[in-house]
């Protein structure tokens, strides 16, 4: 007969807390350590304000450009890269710049009873070296002692200045500067601080410091600082910002100085050119006395004007062209000049010579914040390097265009040469002088056009971005988060035992859980036996009461509903292998049976490593497996034990035959039909299962199956195959004793065994 398992609807929450309760005394150590130690971490811990900024960066692509009148002011404008700008604001040599300026080298702090903190804006003086770029960082901190009658400091009681004046000590020398002119020293502060190298400070600011762009589709950029004091904070991002557009406007007044130092030149070559050429003019008029020009030299002045000025025009940009190509050959190119001098000539040239300068002022800057290996910047060199190989393209190509129009424009102006000839020859020699000052006074006004356009960029200059959102920091600590550290706290309250109690409980091999038994087999569970903590092995006795002799009480009314049919009063109990207290099983069941009057007969069947004989200390060697051998009677087999008044046992005896074979015979027959005709219940132990087949033998006779499963000790891969090898050699009426249970955790109330279930006298 099948009892059907009917499990409690519990809440999760319920079940978690039934399953984790005996465990009390861990989740309290647990929740006082946490809690402390997250109360201690909130009180020492250095609270850190976020400070926030953002300025936008020109780029056309991105929708932001200057007003058209600025735009035609900055000649020198730039293309701007969102990614390579971000690099920049946060280079490495920005950053040091800063903290010199700053002097934050040398942090100052300020301890006040237990708490130290470091003083940025409320800090009486600074402190500044002679020589930053050498400071070494410095193991200790220095301890500053202040003598307010004296107007001295001390530093470790081993450097002795004043105030405002260089202090020589082992990292050179130091002066202490007072900030605050109402600064009164008070004796309950003490004053320390640390030397950094600039690069140690450097690389601390740039963990600290955030940059990035808002989002893709704009050319805003954010900047975001931590640090404990909230004005070091706004600062620092102020100055970033400050030195960014600083450097962007220093490197378009070069680009700008460089353009007119080389128009100044060529003035000066051109101007020098043009006043020789005027003095010979008034020295041939004061000589020959021509004063005019026939109205034939007019006419022929007139017609070649223009081609004089297109012969201009081309020399002037073949001559720029072979400069720009010398020093690309070179690689002696500067920035910002050609582009400004050749005008229109070729819109695809100017373009590229943009580019060129563009991806110059580029590479210049990754100069600043990368390595020279590092991939970013070999593309651009390789970006550059093509653009130069398309412009010195270019140039061929408009050198032999130029020469074309220049053959052509020669040609025409050979024509008009025969004139000449017609011409007195005073004359035809003035139109000639004045033809040449035609030409220089062309190049030389087009000089100065482009010199008054290059000093006017370089006098606009401004900066291709613009702050949005000054330095502003939050009123409140953003770290640490009180309330993250209490909930990381009630995690590790709550998850660290759960977790490893679960794992520890879920990667056991043995089984543990009731619930794994039910999820193994289909074979019910009838009864659950608590671990016996008692030297004895006997846990039901006459006139006492025990816990365990109550779990027997309650094993044995399961037991009536297998029990009914009168000719068939035969238990077995087996388990998978041995040690799982099948006979402590045994033992007892058969004692509570009789001790409610009826007689008990207890069979040790294990004839291959008996254990009864230990538990009633039988002397008597004849036994079952004498029976078997037909050694002895059937009838001289019974013992009655003299403490229970119906209980009689027989041994297992001993035999030189194999168990196995000698069970497998009619005499076994005989024995258990003699067993049901003279005894109300019998209780036969058996060997284990899973080692040989007699209890698959024996259970044929039987009106119930008992099979021992020990809490932590049965493995589960035997469980695992119960069903399957029952399908096989099936047991009669199988159920399972869940024994040996003990108390999980710290929970030692005897009506709890923690797993879920609760029990009662």
């Amino acid at each position: 007969m099948k009892i059907e398992k009917q499990q409690p609807q519990e809440s999760l929450i319920a079940e978690i807390i039934v399953k984790y309760k005996p465990y009390w005394p861990v989740f309290l150590f647990l929740s006082l350590f946490f809690i402390s130690m997250a109360f201690v971490y909130l009180e020492w811990a250095q609270p850190k304000y976020k400070a926030t900024a953002s300025l936008i960066i020109k780029d056309e692509k991105k929708g932001y450009e200057d007003p058209s009148l600025m735009e035609s002011l900055n000649l020198m404008r730039s293309k701007k890269i969102i990614e390579n700008e971000i690099e920049v604001l946060q280079s490495t040599q920005n950053i040091e710049t800063i903290i010199k300026e700053l002097k934050l080298y040398i942090p100052i702090y300020e301890q006040k009873g237990w708490k130290t903190r470091r003083i940025y804006e409320s800090s009486p003086f600074v402190i500044e070296s002679a020589l930053p770029d050498q400071l070494k960082d410095s193991p200790n901190a220095f301890k500053l002692k202040i003598n307010a009658p004296a107007d001295s400091v001390e530093i470790d009681a081993k450097y002795t200045g004043r105030f405002n004046e260089w202090i020589n000590t082992k990292y050179g020398p130091l002066k202490i500067t007072i900030v605050n002119k109402e600064f009164i020293y008070d004796k309950n502060s003490i004053y320390t601080f640390h030397i950094q190298s600039v690069k140690t400070t450097a690389k601390q600011v740039l963990e600290a410091v955030k940059v990035k762009s808002a989002n893709k589709l704009s050319s805003v950029v954010e900047l975001e600082y931590k640090d404990m004091t909230p004005d070091l904070a706004k600062d620092i991002l102020n100055q970033i910002i400050i030195r960014y557009n600083e450097d962007a406007i220093v490197e378009k007044n070069v680009a700008a100085k460089n353009a007119i130092q080389f128009i100044e030149d060529r003035l000066s070559v051109i101007g020098a050119e043009l006043t020789d050429i005027e003095r010979k003019i008034e020295q041939y008029k004061a000589n020959t006395g021509a004063v005019d020009i026939s109205k034939q030299g007019q006419l022929f002045l007139e017609t070649v004007r223009d081609n004089d000025k297109k012969l201009s025009d081309i020399n002037l940009q073949m001559s720029v062209m072979d400069d720009l190509s010398n020093q690309l050959s070179a690689n002696t190119y500067i920035s910002g000049i050609q582009s400004s001098v050749l005008g229109n000539i070729d819109p695809v040239l100017n373009q590229l010579l943009a580019s060129l300068n563009n991806t110059e002022l580029d590479r210049e800057r990754l100069k600043k914040t990368v390595a020279v290996n590092n991939p970013l910047l070999i593309s651009v060199s390789d970006q550059i390097s093509k653009i130069k190989n398309d412009i010195f393209n270019i140039i061929q190509h408009q050198r032999r265009n130029l020469e074309a129009a220049k053959k052509n424009i020669s040609f025409t102006n050979a024509n008009y040469n025969g004139m000449l000839y017609a011409i007195p020859v005073k004359e035809r020699e003035l139109l000639e002088l004045s033809r040449d000052q035609e030409i220089k006074s062309g190049i030389y006004s087009f000089l100065l056009q482009k010199r008054e356009e290059s000093e006017l960029s370089y006098a606009s200059n401004i900066a291709d971005s613009r702050v949005i959102n000054k330095a502003s920091s939050s009123d409140l600590p953003v770290s640490p988060n009180s309330y993250l550290v209490y909930a990381i706290a009630f995690f590790s309250i709550i998850g660290l035992p759960i977790g490893f109690i679960g794992a520890k409980e879920t990667l056991a091999s043995s089984i543990l859980f009731r619930a794994e038994i039910e999820r193994l087999t289909k074979i019910p569970i009838i009864g659950e036996i608590s671990y016996h903590k008692k030297t004895s092995p006997l846990a039901v006795e006459v006139g006492k009461r025990s816990y365990v002799a109550e779990e027997f009480r309650r094993l044995r009314y399961a037991l009536q509903y297998y029990l009914n049919d009168t000719s068939n009063k035969k238990i077995l109990v087996t388990s998978s292998i041995s040690g799982e207290g099948k006979s402590f099983i045994s033992a007892n069941l058969a004692i509570s049976f009789s001790m409610t009057g009826k007689k008990v007969a207890l069979v040790d069947f294990d004839l291959h490593q008996s254990s009864l004989e230990k538990i009633f200390d039988s002397v008597h060697k004849r036994g079952v497996s004498d029976y078997l051998a037909g050694n002895v009677c059937i009838e001289d087999l019974p013992i009655k034990i003299a403490q229970y008044e119906n209980l009689f046992f027989i041994t297992s005896g001993k035999s030189d035959n194999d168990p196995s074979e000698t069970i497998d015979g009619y005499k076994t027959e005989d024995l258990l039909k003699y067993l049901d005709d003279n005894f109300d219940v019998v209780i036969i132990d058996c060997s284990p299962l899973a080692l040989v087949t007699d209890a698959n033998y024996l259970s044929r006779f039987c009106s119930t199956t008992m099979y021992v499963v020990r809490h932590g000790y049965s493995p589960k891969y035997i469980l695992q195959r119960l069903d399957e090898n029952n399908v096989v050699n099936p047991l009669i009426n199988p159920v399972i004793i869940f024994s040996g249970i003990r108390n999980r955790g710290f929970l030692r109330n005897r009506n709890s065994y923690g797993y879920g279930y609760s029990y009662a006298e």
